[in-house]
């Protein structure tokens, strides 16, 4: 009978995290890909501006 509980168990969230609202997760990743093409323009941006001259 505790195998059953802890199988059930295993896949259910946290108390404390079931009140939060969690992000899709396709969300996370546009943001992830939006921050590095950000970072990588403020970073390279003087070799991609000596390309377009």
């Amino acid at each position: 009978m505790s195998d059953n509980n802890s199988e059930e168990n295993i896949n259910k969230t946290p108390h404390k995290m079931s009140r939060l609202a969690w992000p899709k997760a396709k969300y996370g990743v546009v943001i992830a890909v939006l921050i590095i093409i950000v970072v990588n323009l403020i970073f390279y941006k003087d070799t991609i501006f000596s390309f377009l001259k």
